[in-house]
């Protein structure tokens, strides 16, 4: 079965620190590449930060670059978002997907994480 669990949001306050995880099962994470994506109440839903299955490309979205780290690690099948100085304009679902590729395009991405809720107070 495939699956991907976001773990690690919660509500936080504006200049906090939260460390987002989502565990993969299955052919899921092995050989993919890993996103991150977040979706703020009645936006589109936004690219985040991408890794390579070897860790050594990675891409962030301007909002986010300079605070925001993604890794992985590939023995526990799991890809991490490290978010610092966090901002109230962070607020939102933060989901992880696996794909074949580096991208920041949702639709290239084949299997989603349900999700985990960020909030950042002012």
């Amino acid at each position: 079965q495939v699956q991907l669990v976001e773990s690690g949001g919660g509500l936080v306050q504006a200049g906090d620190s939260l460390r987002l995880s989502c565990a993969a099962s299955g052919r899921t994470f092995n050989g993919y590449a890993m996103g991150w994506f977040r979706q703020a109440p009645g936006k589109e839903r936004e690219f985040v930060a991408a890794i390579s299955w070897s860790g050594s490309i990675r891409n962030y979205a301007d909002s986010v670059k300079g605070r925001f780290t993604i890794s992985r690690d590939n023995a526990k099948k799991t890809v991490y978002l490290q978010m610092n100085s966090l901002k109230p304009e962070d607020t939102a679902v933060y989901c992880c997907a696996s794909g074949p590729y580096v991208v920041t395009m949702s639709r290239e991405y084949e299997y989603w994480g349900q999700g985990t809720q960020v909030i950042v107070s002012s």
